[in-house]
Parts: C-alpha cells; sequence; structure tokens
C-alpha cells in the first residue's frame, strides 16, 4: 500500500466523529473476546479435567506465538509508519518487527484452534480476525502483507491443532 492510501484511510476515519476513537476500541475489543474465550475454555478444559484437549490448546499456540515472535525479531521487517514517516491511528512506537502480524497471527490460531471442539465461536473469532487485521492495516500499523501472512499462518498452526483433535 502505499503512503497515499495510508493518508486517505487515516484521514476519513479522523474525519469521522469519533472514528479514532471507535476503530481502536474495535481492535481493542475483538482482541479482549478473543482472550476471553481461550481462557473459558481453557479453563474449562482444567474444571472438567480435559488435559489432552488442555495440552493441545495451551501448546500450539503457544509455541507458534513464540516462533513467530522469534522469526519477527529477526527479520525485523519497518512498519509503514517507519517508511512513510507519519502518525499511526493506533498509538505506536515500536520499531521494525511487522511481518508478520503478531495480533492478527494469535487471533487466527486461537479461532482455528478452537474450530474443532467449539465450531461457533472459532468462526466468530476469524470473523473478527479479518475485522482485526483491516483495522491494523487502515490506522498505519502494518502493510497488506503482514496481516495476510499472520492470518494464514495463524490458520496453518491452529490446522495442526485440529489435525491433533482429530487423530487423538
Amino acid at each position: 500500500m502505499k503512503k497515499e492510501t495510508y493518508v486517505k484511510c487515516m484521514d476519513f476515519i479522523r474525519s469521522t466523529p469519533s472514528g479514532v476513537v471507535i476503530v481502536n476500541n474495535l481492535g481493542k475489543l475483538f482482541t479482549f473476546i478473543t482472550a476471553a474465550c481461550y481462557l473459558f475454555i481453557t479453563a474449562g478444559c482444567i474444571w472438567g479435567r480435559l488435559w489432552q484437549e488442555l495440552i493441545i490448546y495451551l501448546a500450539i499456540p503457544g509455541i507458534s506465538f513464540v516462533a513467530v515472535s522469534i522469526f519477527r525479531k529477526c527479520y525485523n521487517a519497518k512498519r509503514p509508519y517507519e517508511i512513510y514517516d507519519f502518525k499511526p491511528l493506533i498509538p505506536k512506537d515500536t520499531i521494525g518487527k511487522s511481518f508478520p502480524s503478531r495480533h492478527v497471527f494469535s487471533i487466527f490460531v486461537i479461532g482455528t484452534t478452537l474450530l474443532y471442539h467449539y465450531t461457533f465461536t472459532g468462526v466468530l473469532i476469524l470473523y473478527m480476525g479479518c475485522l482485526l487485521a483491516a483495522i491494523r492495516v487502515i490506522t498505519g500499523v502494518h502493510f497488506p502483507k503482514d496481516v495476510i501472512v499472520g492470518g494464514l499462518i495463524g490458520i496453518l498452526c491452529g490446522a495442526v491443532a485440529n489435525i491433533l483433535f482429530w487423530i487423538l
């Protein structure tokens, strides 16, 4: 995406009454809902003594999160606001570590992991993941490739969890 496109998106959001607040709060809400669902489901596994499921629910997202974080740090891609020199709508001062988007990866790995046992919740989280991906781009903190690859890696890692659920 070019600088002009980012500026147009951000100017439109800024010109809308409470646009910046709404966009930022939606991103936070999607993240909170996903974390809450994940917490309740893992707590339910503990409560129900579903140790095998708990291990998969924790290990696949956890290990893949660490792997994505290490890759991001080594690859260290610049963010749009660094390259194009503008202020993003989401308050952020992180330098580099843009590719892939960890927010989008996280929501997609959790959503995909939950699909096997909690289809409705998984689909809802994946839908919120698409919206979060758009928010991360239009607010200037990620390039489209960052969120697309983050989402795809999340889906692939979550699919591993679903295969394990199916096998076990």
